[in-house]
């Protein structure tokens, strides 16, 4: 039995077979059809009133904006930075204590000022005021909250006062 001979006796079940396949592939192209018809038409009304060099234009020109961004971004960023670092190293935080140094009639016109950064380092001022000798200041650093010279009564006031002090 040759090939010939196989088919002629089958074909009606190939047929058979067949016939499903082809009503598959008919809904199939039916459904391709509706689909490119609903995309052309939504392209259609996407083109509309723009011809394709005016939409590339567009495009190009947001790509542009979006560069624009990310180099300005870019450059904020740095500058955030360096405004980050500079308050690292800056007084931000600020104790004054005002007193009468010698007990004069003068008034409270001494006064000690303690300037200092976020990690508690800067410094205290010291005005001695005395209405007889004139103004004398001293300076003394703080390193990490703490002087290595020993401080008055009111250094000590002004430097906790600065310590405690978070509104800057």
């Amino acid at each position: 039995m040759n090939i010939m001979e196989l088919i002629n006796n089958n074909l009606s079940y190939i047929i058979l077979c067949l016939i499903p396949f082809s009503i598959i592939l008919f809904i199939l192209i039916i459904i391709l059809i509706v689909k490119q018809s609903n995309l052309k038409r939504k392209y259609k009304k996407f083109m509309t009133g723009s011809d394709g060099g005016s939409l590339e234009n567009q495009i190009l020109l947001r790509f542009e904006e979006i560069d624009q961004l990310i180099q300005g971004e870019k450059r904020l960023n740095g500058e955030i930075n360096a405004i980050r670092e500079n308050l690292m190293i800056t007084y931000q935080k600020i104790g004054i204590v005002k007193y009468d140094a010698f007990k004069e009639m003068g008034g409270k016109l001494s006064f000690v000022l303690a300037l200092l950064n976020k990690e508690n380092n800067g410094i205290i001022l010291n005005s001695v005021h005395s209405s007889r000798e004139g103004c004398y200041i001293y300076l003394k650093e703080i390193i990490n909250g703490e002087s290595f010279l020993e401080l008055s009564e009111d250094e000590k006031n002004a430097l906790n006062q600065a310590i405690n002090s978070n509104k800057y």
